[in-house]
């Protein structure tokens, strides 16, 4: 919280606010954390799989989907549990050379997120606008930039414009799937998990890499640990039930639109013969040929909101990093210039867009270890935590699910340097 912030407001303050208008004031951080798990990174792989296996891969959503809702649990718990946030604890509690270099990697993942989101705003402001590509890669930084602007009025002006944004995505693409056929039998087997080839195996793995963003499990600790303050056990327990109901609805919502995004590209382009379903453009271009224009320009909306979107909620982890691992704050506006840089330079040079978002994948599946292992690690440890400790079934599953997602992105990683 800034000197120009608001005080946060206190439970009972939000219990007296009424029923509904109370309840719903507990509500929001998750909701800015989904964006990240429908950033542009997630258009591409979603449509790429739809179009090029059909339903099989929809399993690989849903799974994706519950390790998000585990993770970013975690990491709102964290917050609650300590009052501080997640690169705060590692400063805390890892040995300062350990420190350095998490926050060196961070901050390459604050770039590589800056390079997938505005890029996908880019090409949407020239799908839509015919704005270039270098021209759009500015715009989408200044929204972002506007967007942050709203945290100095305190956390729910940002939250709301966050969820309202959410919405557009949710909308733009539910509103498509109203209007395709869709083959329940076939949706009902891609939900059983099975793979077709070294092809469909690498291609889940990129739809895990970006759905689990490590910038975002850094944030959400932050959006927590200071947002409705609670000097009990029992007020701690009261915010965690909220948070975790939160969790359930962000990541739940975002689950559909990943969903609908792969139903919608297998119901359209699986088999058609559309070409160049694997860039975004490509996708646009094959929406509004096999079914029509209003779905296509759903398409490209949804893709703005989503840049804009992401692309401000990851400046507002990039800070965190900083602050949380080294103790230092950076004027927001060098922030946004500095992480904004290298992708007006992608652009501006020309390199294919859609290629160098999955390249910024790659980059970011480098960052999961080190966001996912030390919550792993501090949300098991009793003194940490006190009475939010986790259970040891939860431990494990968590542990399970850090080395999963670490062995599938080393994959990724290996088939995309190697390319055998």
């Amino acid at each position: 919280m800034t000197a120009t912030q608001p005080a946060p407001s206190t439970i009972e303050e939000l219990r007296a606010r009424g029923r509904v208008r109370g309840r719903l004031a507990f509500f929001g951080p998750a909701i800015v954390a989904a964006i990240a798990y429908v950033d542009p990174g997630n258009f591409a792989t979603n449509f790429s799989a739809g179009a090029e296996f059909g339903y099989l891969l929809l399993w690989v959503i849903v799974a994706a989907n519950l390790l998000a809702m585990l993770i970013q649990t975690l990491s709102a718990k964290l917050g609650l549990a300590t009052g501080r946030n997640l690169p705060e604890m590692c400063r805390e509690r890892f040995p300062r050379p350990v420190t350095r270099v998490m926050w060196v990697q961070a901050e390459l993942v604050a770039i590589a997120t800056d390079l997938a989101e505005v890029i996908g705003g880019a090409i949407a402001l020239h799908l839509l606008f015919g704005i270039p590509l270098l021209t759009g890669g500015v715009i989408t930084g200044v929204v972002a930039f506007a967007l942050l602007g709203l945290q100095g009025r305190g956390y729910r002006p940002f939250e709301l414009a966050i969820a309202g944004l959410f919405g557009v995505i949710l909308l733009g693409f539910l509103s498509t799937v109203l209007r395709i056929g869709v083959d329940p039998t076939a949706a009902a087997a891609g939900l059983v998990p099975r793979f077709e080839g070294t092809d469909s195996l690498l291609l889940a793995t990129g739809i895990l890499g970006a759905t689990v963003m490590p910038h975002v499990i850094y944030l959400h600790s932050a959006l927590t640990n200071t947002r409705i303050p609670a000097t009990t056990v029992s007020e701690r327990r009261f915010l965690l039930r909220y948070q975790q109901i939160d969790v359930l609805i962000g990541m739940g919502l975002a689950g559909l639109v990943n969903a609908s995004m792969l139903v919608i590209s297998a119901a359209l382009f699986f088999g058609s013969g559309v070409p160049d379903t694997d860039t975004l453009e490509g996708v646009y271009a094959g929406l509004a040929r096999v079914l029509d224009q209003p779905a296509a320009f759903a398409f490209a909306l949804a893709l703005l909101a989503s840049g804009f979107a992401s692309s401000g909620v990851g400046t507002y982890a990039g800070q965190v990093v900083m602050q949380g691992f080294i103790r230092r704050r950076i004027p927001l506006l060098l922030r946004r210039l500095l992480t904004l840089a290298p992708a007006l330079v992608v652009l501006g040079i020309g390199v294919d867009p859609t290629q160098a978002l999955v390249l910024s994948q790659v980059v970011l599946s480098f960052g999961i270890p080190f966001a996912l292992v030390p919550l792993v690690l501090l949300t098991r440890k009793r003194d940490i935590m006190a009475e939010l400790v986790n259970r040891r079934l939860t431990t494990a599953v968590a542990g399970l699910a850090a080395a999963v997602i670490i062995l599938l992105n080393g994959f990724l990683i290996w088939r995309t340097i190697t390319g055998v």
